[in-house]
């Protein structure tokens, strides 16, 4: 039996239930299938960041997520001992989600899971991609995938777009002969969540992470949401392979810890090689890699789910607009943006990798000095957790991005800042961040005073442009406010040049145009890649 399906996503982790997400809230038909018997339990990632926060909270769950998860507060470096360096978190500015949290993977997929099961969709569990195959006719592209269902046999899947989520191990990546580049580390990797005692010795981490730099290996501490912490340690590759006991975990804690903390119980454990790979291309025809199938890094940092979560994400909300008719030219951007993306996220955890294995004690010590450097300067903080969080990418050379220069703080190819909002009519939201978390194409006009009517009129004319339920419209102010329209109207704390503003469904600036009557509106309203007679998905009541 053959079916046809527009998109089908291999892998029901969270990037590839991030994309099925996406793509549901816009109309978009989608087919989910996993090798699996159901979500996963073992928890994996623990430590979520800001730009996957928003992410989630795009697709409707991050407040779920927080309220089971803990706020983390710092991360601390130790070295012979004594701690070397610092850092604080919860203060990145220009977001809405300024610190990490601490939460199990499995917490994520679960939510993602039912959010998708809210929007119509279903996961065909235990089914396993067996064959895939780029195929062409009648003008367009697809892939035909050959699955094989535990119950139903062999089906034969001819779908228009195929987003491969299925992990580093990735079927359909081998299938199509796509490189898997980079190395494996001569170390093995141990986890372990368990409960801690500190039993009179130095006080247990209650909100942070722990970095404890031995010449033998490292130990990694991270508070978790219930109670209890995750350990992790490093040792030689090949020295065991079975899942590490509580006794082994106790013997590295009191070889690296800091003395006298006990291993009450444990009630998962892992031992692992790490990997830093990257796909040579995460776009091959119809089929696009995502998360683990398109890159694997070092645990360091906690960038794969982060990292996957947005790939999801992008590919998601792209291939809704060329459903609904934007032009197919805009997929290029996926592997232009994301590519690069990975590559930094799997060079950062491998620089902050190679950091915890240094054994040379002259190296030791001149790194425990730039470490203590840097964070009595605070570069540390200012450097490493923008990075980490993933929270203002420069997609300034994407194909999706105008060359337009920058103006007031607004530069295409970055994240609009952020700006406190006094609703006006029709919008509700008090940031203009909060008015754009419903994960929609708008086009933001700002209105200094200066400008005359034209930014009314292109408010106007970017109303009758697009249908209300494709595109949002909001008119932002700093003086007087006009009177009621078809679009969004508020005041702004931030007075701002008189601009229209195209901002993408990820919160990033695709166009900008200056409200200064040399260039026509239609320069920019070209760029929204949305047709005006298609139906929106389920996030309009979020404005």
């Amino acid at each position: 039996m053959t079916e046809d399906r527009t998109v089908l996503i291999a892998g029901a982790g969270p990037t590839g239930l991030t994309a099925a997400c996406t793509l549901l809230r816009q109309g978009v038909d989608v087919t989910v299938v996993d090798r699996r018997s159901g979500p996963a339990t073992a928890p994996k990632a623990i430590v979520t960041w800001s730009g996957a926060l928003e992410v989630l909270d795009r697709v409707g769950v991050a407040e779920r997520v927080a309220e089971r998860a803990l706020p983390l507060s710092g991360a601390s470096y130790w070295s012979r001992g004594r701690k070397v360096a610092a850092v604080t978190f919860g203060g990145l500015p220009n977001t809405r989600f300024p610190g990490p949290l601490s939460v199990p993977q499995p917490v994520i997929e679960e939510l993602l899971y039912e959010r998708l099961t809210q929007l119509g969709g279903t996961v065909r569990w235990q089914t396993t991609v067996r064959s895939v195959t780029s195929v062409g006719g009648d003008g367009q592209e697809g892939a035909e995938v050959t699955l094989d269902e535990h119950e139903g046999g062999e089906t034969t899947v001819r779908a228009r777009w195929l987003i491969a989520a299925d992990g580093m191990h990735s079927t359909v990546r081998g299938e199509l002969g796509v490189p898997f580049e980079g190395d494996t580390y001569p170390r093995d990797f141990l986890l372990g969540d368990v409960v801690l005692d500190a039993a009179g010795g130095a006080p247990l981490p209650e909100a942070e992470a722990q970095y404890h730099l031995t010449p033998d290996g490292v130990l990694v501490v991270v508070a978790l949401p219930k109670g209890g912490h995750r350990v992790f340690f490093d040792q030689p590759a090949g020295t065991r392979t079975d899942r590490p006991t509580t006794e082994e975990l106790q013997r590295l804690l009191d070889e690296r810890g800091p003395g006298r903390w006990k291993i009450g119980e444990s009630w998962w454990t892992s031992r692992f090689q790490v990997h830093a790979r990257v796909a040579g291309a995460f776009r091959h025809g119809a089929v696009f890699l995502a998360g683990d199938a398109a890159h694997v890094h070092s645990p360091a940092g906690g960038q794969g789910l982060n990292t996957g979560v947005q790939d999801g994400y992008d590919i998601g909300w792209k291939l809704a607009a060329v459903c609904r008719g934007a032009d197919e030219s805009l997929l290029d951007s996926f592997e232009a943006e994301r590519r690069p993306t990975a590559v930094r996220a799997v060079r950062n955890a491998d620089r902050q990798t190679r950091l915890w294995m240094v054994r040379n004690p002259v190296v030791r010590a001149l790194r425990d000095t730039l470490l203590r450097r840097l964070s009595r300067s605070g570069a540390l903080e200012r450097r490493l957790i923008p990075e980490i969080a993933q929270i203002d990418l420069d997609l300034k050379e994407s194909p999706a991005v105008a060359r337009d220069p920058a103006g007031d703080g607004i530069t295409p190819g970055r994240r609009i800042p952020d700006t406190v909002l006094t609703p006006v009519h029709g919008a509700r939201a008090a940031t203009l961040h909060g008015y754009l978390a419903n994960g929609r194409h708008a086009v933001v006009v700002f209105d200094d005073g200066t400008a005359g009517g034209r930014a009314a009129e292109a408010a106007e004319q970017a109303r009758t442009r697009f249908d209300r339920e494709a595109v949002d419209v909001l008119l932002v102010t700093s003086g007087g406010v006009p009177g009621a329209a078809g679009y969004d109207v508020a005041t702004a704390s931030e007075r701002r040049t008189a601009q229209a503003v195209y901002v993408r469904p990820d919160g990033y600036v695709g166009a900008r145009l200056p409200l200064d009557g040399a260039r026509s509106l239609g320069e920019l309203l070209v760029r929204v890649p949305e047709s005006a007679d298609t139906p929106a998905g389920d996030a309009k009541g979020r404005r």
